[in-house]
């Protein structure tokens, strides 16, 4: 794995949300409890981290990061007054990362949404991102991806249910739902 340098991620969090208190509090309060699910999820397969496949520093890292492009997109209910379609904000965030010298980190962000997103999916259903697959591919993307649909950043401090969660992930197709039932086994 050889990641070691640490990423002061509040001081990245801070550059881009320090003028927005109520955004800024959404998404680290949403962010931590996102890297503390992850975080047991990991501490639940110490296998991982002796095999070298997951770094639970990156884990904390990539998932207090995996949501910095929300300032980007228009969500008022969450302070977002943003110019962009909520689905973007993936990319957006992955694009800040890499300026962040985070190519790693911006892989998070990129491919966490939902179960992840396929090419075809994008072409098919006309999204407004650039076309390329953003389904989670390493590990640690999918543990981050996984522990993301625990919670919402609309009701902060409340942890959604799994039908909740498979429902939500349901309602965009069998195909995203498969994803989700891979992930849901590869963590537990």
């Amino acid at each position: 794995m050889g990641y070691i340098e640490m990423v002061d991620y509040s001081a990245i969090i801070d550059k881009y949300y320090s003028g927005i208190p109520e955004l800024r509090h959404i998404l680290v309060t949403h962010s931590r409890q996102v890297a503390d699910r992850a975080l047991a999820i990991v501490d639940a397969h110490p296998q991982w981290t002796e095999q070298g496949l997951v770094d639970r520093q990156f884990i904390e890292e990539a998932a207090m990061l995996h949501d910095i492009g929300i300032i980007f997109c228009n969500a008022p209910k969450i302070y977002c007054t943003g110019s962009h379609k909520y689905i973007e904000h993936g990319y957006l965030g992955a694009e800040l990362l890499r300026e962040e010298g985070l190519p790693k980190h911006a892989l998070v962000a990129e491919r966490h949404t939902g179960a992840g997103i396929t090419l075809e999916q994008v072409l098919r259903e006309e999204l407004p991102i650039p076309e390329r697959d953003y389904c989670p591919q390493s590990l640690e993307e999918k543990i981050i991806c996984y522990a993301d649909k625990f919670y919402s950043k609309s009701h902060l401090g409340e942890e959604v249910s799994l039908d909740k969660i498979k429902y939500n992930i349901w309602k965009y197709g069998h195909e995203g739902y498969l994803r989700w039932q891979a992930l849901e086994k590869l963590c537990n």
